[in-house]
């Protein structure tokens, strides 16, 4: 079921609003609607007070990180050799 919710803004905000709904394609329905799901999304992943959003939080960084983190053992032997031949990292 849709709801029909009416939003009150300025001339200037809404022409910008406009504006950048038809640079991404978007009606303004569509656009206004992505930006608040986007600002909902932020504040619920600054929560980190409850397991789940531990969870989602730690699932997102997952999926956002390519590759493997080098050991922390070889980041030392790294920096002991450039420290003993002179260089600067």
């Amino acid at each position: 079921m849709s709801v029909r919710v009416q939003v009150i803004l300025a001339e200037e905000e809404a022409a910008r609003f406009k504006s950048q709904a038809a640079k991404e394609k978007k009606s303004l329905s569509a656009w206004l609607r992505d930006a608040g799901k986007k600002v909902l999304s932020i504040s619920q992943q600054q929560s980190l007070k409850d397991p789940k959003s531990l969870q989602r939080f730690f699932k997102a960084c997952r999926e956002r990180e390519k590759g493997v983190e080098p050991d922390w053992d070889d980041h030392k032997k790294l920096l002991l050799e450039s420290y003993q031949a002179g260089k600067k990292l």
